[in-house]
């Protein structure tokens, strides 16, 4: 089952433990029925498995990691990413304008994504495979006859 969700958190950095923690609330509270769950993550270094380990005890992130499963957006491909797509969607509609304090940005965006997940918004993809290998070339192996 695909289900179109979005969630955003304020938080005052973007360490290892911070992400690690992000991924034990979604896996223990938001998803805690589902047996895996696929994310798919940005090259971010924070962003790895080995986040958990750091975080919590072997037990714990083992168990974590028994349920996730990755995939990493390609490095020079961010504009095919959907997730970049939200984050532009969101600095477009939430956050034009300067955003006085915490409390209210965690407002904003929370009502930002509460109305986006109602409305079930998703992305009508209009590149094809074909477009990609002549956009890309230089990223696909040049095959010698």
């Amino acid at each position: 089952m695909v289900i179109r969700w979005r969630k955003t958190v304020v938080s005052e950095r973007r360490t290892a433990v911070d992400w690690a923690t992000e991924i034990k609330h979604l896996l223990d509270n938001d998803y805690a029925e589902s047996d895996k769950i696929i994310l798919v993550c940005d090259q971010l270094n924070t962003h790895k498995l080995a986040s958990l380990y750091v975080a919590f005890e072997p037990s714990i992130a083992r168990r974590l990691v028994e349920r996730l499963e990755i995939h990493h957006t390609p490095k020079h491909g961010s504009w095919l990413n959907m997730a970049e797509n939200e984050l532009s969607a969101m600095t477009r509609q939430c956050l034009d304008r300067r955003i006085p304090d915490r409390k209210t940005l965690e407002q904003e965006t929370t009502a930002w994504y509460t109305q986006r997940n109602h409305s079930q918004k998703s992305v009508d993809w209009q590149f094809t495979t074909a477009d990609a290998r002549i956009r890309l070339k230089r990223l696909y192996p040049q095959i010698e006859n």
